[in-house]
């Protein structure tokens, strides 16, 4: 399994070519390139999330807490709030995220489970897709960067599950449990399924509407 520096500094490449080429090959402004950048760094680090390790998680769930309002601030500005309410509620999803959700995301996850797949992948783009608000091209533009940052966890852990020295391949325990479609647990693999459906019929209806 690679370690949390292993997975930032591979997310933070990854951040800094896809950036690089939305500036330099579709001319994208450096406002929007380096937000780009941004989401992938941190989507590389999503999935330790339900990680065991308590330093790397509260490092996570701050800078989730800190992303998020950033995202949602656009949104909530196009529902006409003045801007004291707008800082309530933005300081409000602040807390949420980071005293509340951090408290039970923890009981309600297991180390490698369904947060460590590919459905959770498409979960993270699209909430970033339907938090932003913004052109349709630069929300798929960032939800594609935070998927990438997502997939290179994923791939980078999988490619750790093997054991390239001697003759033959050899896997540890951990193999097959990161890049995957589904857990041991149905009930997690439901809901996962679930979010995953409900976020996609959402993003649909959006994009089909006038």
């Amino acid at each position: 399994m690679a370690s949390y520096r292993g997975h930032l500094a591979t997310s933070a490449v990854l951040g800094a070519a896809y950036g690089g080429a939305a500036a330099w090959y579709a001319q994208v402004d450096w406002g929007p390139a380096f937000l780009g950048a941004g989401l992938t760094a941190l989507g590389g680090l999503l999935p330790d999330l339900d990680s065991d390790s308590g330093v790397p998680v509260r490092e996570l769930f701050g800078l989730l807490a800190a992303a998020a309002p950033f995202l949602l601030f656009g949104r909530l500005a196009a529902l006409g709030l003045s801007p004291e309410q707008l800082l309530v509620v933005l300081g409000g999803v602040y807390l949420l995220i980071r005293y509340g959700l951090s408290t039970y995301f923890k009981r309600l996850t297991v180390h490698r489970g369904m947060f460590h797949s590919v459905p959770a992948m498409l979960i993270a783009g699209l909430v970033v897709f339907l938090a932003y608000h913004s052109a349709e091209w630069l929300r798929l533009y960032l939800a594609g960067g935070v998927m990438i940052g997502f997939l290179s966890h994923l791939v980078l852990d999988e490619i750790c599950a093997v054991d390239f020295s001697g003759a033959r391949l050899r896997l540890n325990r951990f193999a097959g449990s990161a890049l995957k479609l589904a857990s041991p647990s149905w009930a997690a693999t439901l809901v996962a399924y679930l979010i995953l459906l409900g976020l996609g019929f959402i993003a649909y209806r959006g994009l089909a509407s006038p």
